[in-house]
């Protein structure tokens, strides 16, 4: 068994994907050390929900991008398409209120405001990204061109 999967988080990106913007964080799944309790608890909620797990699947017709939003409305999610064909999901989760007599016992979901962006083939139909939201999943899909196929034509040798 390696140790290099479960070291990054048993992650799916490829780390040579010319098309994934994601940073990669070294320190991604530790739990903060007594060195780190100066840092404010606004960044570390941030950085817990600062990366969505986002499946990137293509199809003959369409890239098709899942991403798991759980708890969030539409309204909170945010979907773009940059110039130079970069596809941007944002949006932000808020922290829960807390009523002066609550007394927590843990805290386990994360808040704050997220942001994932793709760079698109430049097969990427992106005048025509279409997005839905259902049961906590998002659907971007983005059409493609369809590829032309080269035509081939004989030529005729004389002599």
């Amino acid at each position: 068994m390696s140790l290099i999967p479960s070291f990054f988080g048993n992650r799916r990106n490829n780390v040579f994907d010319p098309f994934s913007l994601d940073i990669w964080d070294p320190f991604e799944g530790f739990p903060f050390s007594s060195t780190v309790a100066n840092v404010p608890s606004s960044a570390r909620e941030t950085s817990a929900f600062a990366n969505a797990r986002i499946d990137w699947k293509e199809s003959p017709e369409a890239h098709v991008f899942k991403a798991d939003l759980p708890g969030l409305k539409k309204e909170e999610v945010k979907v773009e398409v940059e110039e130079g064909g970069v596809l941007q999901i944002s949006g932000e989760r808020s922290k829960e209120q807390e009523e002066k007599n609550d007394k927590w016992h843990r805290v386990e979901r994360s808040s704050g405001k997220f942001l994932r962006r793709f760079r698109l083939p430049e097969n990427a139909k992106t005048d025509q990204v279409k997005a839905s939201m259902e049961n906590g999943v998002l659907t971007v899909t983005v059409p493609k061109e369809e590829v032309k196929k080269h035509e081939v034509k004989s030529i005729e040798i004389s002599g």
